[in-house]
């Protein structure tokens, strides 16, 4: 059985409906407190930092890890600018404001320690188009509250969905892991 080192409800829906079985364990790990100016090092340490966070809580607890854990992070790059969550309906707004009818790059962090001392890094990249929407949508959209709740501002499979025009790159890294990637670790 898989240990999710996640709060988040979209990678566990995820590993839901690929059948993967799995436990929650959120790892605690303060997000603020890591900087990295590069995107895709910060995802990485911070994968790896709510993976380790967890296999930690264990061998404290004085029981040995006999399951993988897995530990995942997201960042949006749009116009050289890191996005995490929006603070606020305001930022979300000036956000949207800015990426509508352009694009962005989606980094997911995987971090995956195995038993026995074996840790596999991987950092998935996924290009996403944004529709040329007007105002309306924009104020709608973030009203809803879901923006505020995902990295970047929005949620591919949740209303934001409507506001991507197209990805290139996995489909399940927008939403916050990549199954491929995961199959690999798992099966291959």
């Amino acid at each position: 059985m898989l240990v999710l080192a996640s709060a988040s409800p979209a990678r566990r829906r995820l590993l839901e409906q690929a059948g993967i079985p799995h436990r929650v364990q959120v790892s605690g790990v303060d997000e603020e407190a890591i900087h990295q100016p590069d995107p895709r090092q910060l995802v990485q340490q911070l994968a790896q930092a709510k993976a380790q966070a967890v296999w930690a809580a264990a061998d404290e607890a004085a029981q040995p890890v006999a399951s993988p854990v897995l530990g995942c992070d997201s960042v949006l790059v749009f116009g050289g600018e890191t996005f995490g969550k929006p603070r606020d309906a305001a930022e979300a707004t000036a956000r949207w404001r800015r990426m509508a009818g352009g694009w962005g790059e989606l980094h997911t962090g995987h971090c995956l320690l195995r038993p026995g001392g074996n840790t596999l890094l991987e950092v998935v990249t996924t290009r996403v188009v944004f529709a040329p929407v007007g105002e309306a949508a924009i104020a709608a959209y973030v009203a809803s509250g879901e923006p505020l709740r995902c990295a970047g501002g929005f949620a591919l499979e949740g209303r934001g969905g409507m506001l991507i025009e197209r990805l290139e790159g996995c489909f399940s890294n927008v939403i916050g892991l990549s199954l491929p990637l995961l199959r690999r670790w798992l099966l291959d």
